[in-house]
């Protein structure tokens, strides 16, 4: 079970007291014991440095989640939040059509952190793509899927999150991870 805090009505709130009200919060709301995936939605730039990774490594507070992970970060960023506590996961922004987290996605892949990109499919965007249409029709598969195979091949510290409210998409993304892409096409959607 994952789950995000650090998020206030006015935008970014990483102060630790926040952090624990919003842990404590997921806890009762997703009726757990223990989140096995807390993350950070975003930093916060009022929150000095020490404090930005989200949950702190005491023990008390390690009772409430297993592993830590932080959003929306860059490099020197998620350096940061690693001196504070030891970060499992990045989510950021990512797709085929955004790579502007290149160099972070590398930077999990060197150092074995998870990379969970989202918004993979640009709002849909990228599932009527052209180049992903001509490639999915050489594999009779969807550009939705071509978008998503594009990304497990990318590394293998990545893990997708589409999301999806229809029973068919999910089962089209989960069959993405069938399609094998080849070094060419790959090439070809990286541009």
């Amino acid at each position: 079970m994952a789950t995000k805090g650090g998020l206030g009505g006015s935008g970014p709130d990483g102060r630790p007291e926040a952090i624990r009200r919003h842990c404590e919060r997921s806890l009762t709301v997703l009726r757990r014991e223990v989140i096995d995936l807390y993350q950070l939605h975003t930093v916060d730039p009022c929150v000095r440095s020490r404090s930005r990774s989200g949950p702190s490594s005491t023990s008390s507070e390690r009772e409430r989640f297993r592993m830590i992970g932080v959003s929306n970060v860059s490099v020197a960023e998620l350096e940061r939040a690693r001196t504070v506590a030891d970060i499992v996961s990045v989510q950021n922004r990512y797709s085929v059509g955004d790579r502007r987290s290149d160099d972070v996605m590398e930077r999990c892949q060197r150092d074995g952190i998870a990379f969970l990109p989202w918004f993979p499919l640009g709002a849909g965007r990228l599932a009527r793509a052209q180049e992903h249409e001509r490639v999915a029709d050489s594999h009779g598969a969807s550009a939705a899927q071509v978008a998503i195979a594009w990304l497990l091949q990318r590394s293998p510290m990545m893990l997708p999150i589409p999301g999806t409210s229809s029973l068919m998409h999910l089962e089209e993304n989960v069959a993405a991870a069938a399609l094998r892409l080849s070094e060419g096409e790959v090439a070809h959607l990286t541009g």
